[in-house]
């Protein structure tokens, strides 16, 4: 690799929220940024290598995705530094459907861009689309809030943000099973009908509304017949905690792929429903929306 003009040995530490995408109907393009937070300090260094210190069961090579993304966002800048040091304490459960992938994504290149002295939401939202593929999580990460995502038709990834109506609060249910996302995408069919389409288009265009500006409306707003009916028959649990929560008024949908199911609730009624609700093998975690979506921290001199 070649060495980048990056100066003396700099270091920077970034800070990224869990994010949950698709929210029922919005498939592949909403995502809400939640209040759980992964850390990553990233250290230039003069001496040559890759240094990584584990955070639970993750390559210690340059397949960690964490250094993959640092290394393409010092490509992106012009090339790499000798040595590269990582720490990374990693509380966003992984294969959870809480966007654990692209957390690690957004704060490598987040990361790396910032020692380049380059400070880019747009920038670091392209080179993590090329990573990630998926633009929902990856925008909701950096950009925080709820955030609208899409591809361009020259395939570049573009995402607006916008404020949550303050009164949404989300629980988490997390349980221990874990699912591949590109598994769960095996379980969709090639087609729809154009029913369903429209009616999860109508679904979706609500639900923007409802998480804004009239959330009585989310649990209307949350239905979905594009991916969830499909996915939920290989979630059996996950399916009938969904249905009794539903029936309790309490809107709640797949996050992301799953397994983990995301309530949004409003009012202490309705939370005090989804904390009541004791469900085998899940563990309910009540998080806010996170309005910051990645932060990063200033560049110093590395010690």
């Amino acid at each position: 690799m070649a060495s980048a003009p990056f100066g003396s040995p700099a270091q920077v530490t970034v800070r990224v929220p869990a994010t949950s995408a698709n929210l029922g109907p919005g498939f592949d393009a909403l995502g809400l940024a939640l209040g759980m937070y992964d850390e990553l300090t990233l250290r230039t260094s003069a001496v040559p290598g890759l240094r990584i210190h584990a955070y639970g069961d993750v390559p210690t090579d340059e397949t960690n995705l964490v250094a993959r993304a640092a290394r393409a966002g010092f490509a992106a800048v012009g090339g790499q530094p000798a040595g590269l040091e990582l720490e990374y304490v990693g509380r966003i459960p992984h294969a959870r459907g809480l966007g654990s992938s692209a957390a690690a994504i957004c704060a490598g290149v987040t990361a790396a861009l910032a020692i380049a002295g380059v400070r880019d939401r747009a920038l670091a939202l392209r080179i993590a689309f090329g990573l990630e593929r998926h633009p929902d999580n990856i925008a909701a990460a950096l950009y925080g809030g709820l955030t609208i995502a899409w591809i361009d038709d020259e395939g570049r990834p573009s995402a607006v943000r916008l404020i949550p109506a303050p009164e949404i609060v989300a629980v988490a249910f997390i349980p221990q099973l874990r699912t591949s996302t590109a598994a769960s995408r095996g379980a969709l069919p090639e087609s729809v009908t154009h029913q369903d389409a429209a009616r999860n288009a109508g679904r979706a265009a609500l639900l923007v509304a409802a998480l804004t500006s009239n959330s009585r409306e989310l649990l209307a707003a949350t239905e979905d017949r594009l991916h969830q009916p499909y996915r939920l028959p290989g979630l059996p649990e996950g399916a009938a905690l969904i249905t009794q929560l539903r029936a309790a008024g309490v809107a709640a949908v797949l996050s992301g792929s799953g397994p983990t199911v995301l309530a949004l609730c409003v009012g202490a009624e309705e939370l005090a429903v989804a904390h009541g609700l004791a469900f085998g093998g899940y563990e309910s975690c009540e998080l806010a929306v996170d309005l910051q979506g990645t932060t990063c921290g200033e560049t110093v001199a590395a010690a």
